[in-house]
This record gives structure tokens, sequence and C-alpha cells, in this order.
């Protein structure tokens, strides 16, 4: 592994995705990337007693599919990466605790999947695995109940608002397979004041914007050397901001770039104001139809930049702002 910057580093030898899978609810199914999804919910609940179970369900059955993919036993797994929204991450620590998998909860909010996935291919191309997994979710109605109000009082959503994603990826991460992870690039905490918590998309989008910046600059490349620049939930209004932050820095994005947030759901027609949210939004659309743009070849060179909204009830219930977080992945067809 070569250190490039602070932050910023290349594998010697890149890790690869030996199997990967993503799950999504009902409304995401009925979006623009319902064909891509491994499996589809119908029911929000799931069969299990609470939406919180429900979250764990999705966790456990994506990690199933992806070492099914993998062709691998979860006991060829020597450490899960996973996270997610709920207090203390009880969607992760419920839902794989039956695997037997030595297990490191993550927590970088919405950026959770890339920080897994680095974790995960730090282990790999350093010896101390040969196989990890990286996995996490969400779910609409658990994040609702625990960051919002309980879904029964109907209350009035902002346009500024995003709809967080019922869904889960997960990645096993080893050596042999055709997506390569090269390069990664760890994001700084970064708040301009921004407190309002229905307008995630502002508070994270300075913090996408730096870990771009200092990618590229870093790595000395341009926006032009990838297919496509990928962020995970800014949704429409922090897409738009990211592009402006970055314009003033003399970096243009022109059309590389697309966000998860925006992809997963029509605007015009499903009704989610500023898009998609939740560690799920990133998970579900990389996990799958990223991956197989990748896996075939369609897309040969990209980054990933899962952004983060680093805040909790507490914190907004005290009068903070909303810190921002956002890491990079380069991701390659090999």
């Amino acid at each position: 592994m070569q250190r490039i910057q602070r932050g910023t580093f290349q594998f010697d030898t890149p890790p690869t995705v030996l199997g990967f899978a993503g799950v999504a609810g009902k409304k995401e199914g009925e979006g623009p990337l319902g064909g891509s999804f491994d499996k589809i919910h119908e029911d929000a609940m799931l069969e299990q007693a609470s939406w919180e179970k429900a979250e764990s369900t999705l966790q456990q059955e994506v990690v199933t599919m992806a070492l099914d993919k993998a062709k691998l036993p979860a006991s060829d797994v020597d450490v899960m990466f996973s996270g997610d929204l709920l207090n203390q991450c009880i969607a992760s620590t419920f839902g794989l605790r039956s695997l037997g998998v030595p297990h490191m909860g993550m927590y970088g909010a919405c950026s959770t999947m890339i920080e897994a996935l680095i974790n995960a291919s730090v282990f790999v191309e350093s010896g101390a695995a040969t196989t990890c997994a990286a996995v996490t979710s969400s779910h609409f109605c658990a994040s609702e109940r625990q960051f919002r109000t309980p879904l029964g009082y109907g209350g009035q959503r902002t346009p500024s608002a995003q709809w967080t994603v019922t869904g889960a990826g997960a990645a096993i991460v080893g050596h042999g397979g055709c997506i390569s992870v090269n390069a990664a690039c760890v994001g700084i905490i970064d708040d301009l004041g921004i407190k309002d918590p229905t307008n995630m998309g502002a508070a994270m989008a300075p913090a996408a914007a730096d870990t771009i910046k200092r990618f590229l600059t870093d790595t000395a490349t341009a926006p032009t050397d990838y297919d496509l620049i990928l962020t995970g939930d800014l949704g429409f209004i922090g897409s738009d901001l990211l592009r402006q932050l970055l314009e003033r820095e003399n970096i243009d994005l022109a059309d590389r770039h697309n966000d998860c947030g925006m992809m997963i759901f029509d605007r015009e027609a499903q009704d989610v104001h500023a898009g998609g949210s939740g560690c799920g939004c990133v998970g579900s659309v990389l996990c799958s139809h990223i991956m197989k743009q990748l896996e075939q070849g369609t897309l040969g060179r990209i980054l990933v930049i899962a952004t983060g909204a680093l805040m909790s009830t507490t914190s907004s219930w005290q009068g903070e702002s909303i810190p921002g977080v956002a890491h990079l992945a380069e991701l390659r067809h090999c």
C-alpha cells in the first residue's frame, strides 16, 4: 500500500470484489433502477415484528446473496465491516450475529458503505485478512421513527427533505475478482454551520467537494479520467451545490457526475422531494446497478464518494450544526 498524501492512498495489489448484492423495498423497486436489484420486498415489514428487525433481515439476506455469488460460505469471511443509521448500529449487530463472523461495527452515517469498503480493502491488501465483507443498510420507517416523527403523525415534508431508502448492499472483498479497489481517500469532517436536519444535501455537499478536490489533486487526475464520479446521497439540492463548490475550485464535473439519491427514484412520479438518502442508498445502488456495469466493463474506472451527515436527534435538539464527511474509493474493471 502506498501513501500519497494524508488520507489518500493507493493499493499495490488492489483487492477485488468477489461477490456483490443489492436489495430494496417496494418504492425503490418501482423506481428507475428496479430491474437492477437482486431482490425487491413488497412488504416493508419483511414479515418481521418491527421495522428495525426488518432492516436486520435486509442485512442478513444481502450478505447471504453476496456470499452465494462469490461461492463462499460465511466461515470463509475473516472480518465483517458493517453499519447502519440506527442507535448502536442494531440493524447490523442483530442482523449478522447468526453468521458467526468476526465483526467490526462502522458508523459514518450515509458514508458507511464506502467506509466499510475501504476498511475491508485495507485488511485484505495488508494480509490481515484473506476475505472481508462490507455491508450497510437503511430502512425508511425505522429511520423516520428515530430521527423525525412517528409516521402516523403525517408530518409535512419540506421541499429540501430526502427520502430514506429501504435497502441494503454488500460486497465481498478478496483477490481474484473483476472489480478492483485501486485507491481511497478518507474524508475530513466539514461543517459550514448548517442546522436544518431536513436539508442533508446542503450539509454534506462541502465534505464531498473537499474529498473530490483532495483526491484529484493528490493523484494528479481530472474528472475526465473517470467514466463516472458517483456521490452517495446528496440528492438534487446537494448535487447542485457540489457542482457549484467545485466550479469555484476550477473543477468541472461536466457530465461525469451522478448521485445515487437522484438515480434510485423517479423524482416526478414518486414524490421524493430532493431525492433519496440513507446508508442503503449508495449501498443498494453501488452493489447492484453500478457494480454490474463494472463487472461487464461498461464502466471502466469510477470514483464513488459516499457522503454522511454526522448528527443525531440529541445534537439537533441541543442546537448543534450538522457536520458532514465523505469517503472516496476508486473502482476499476480489471
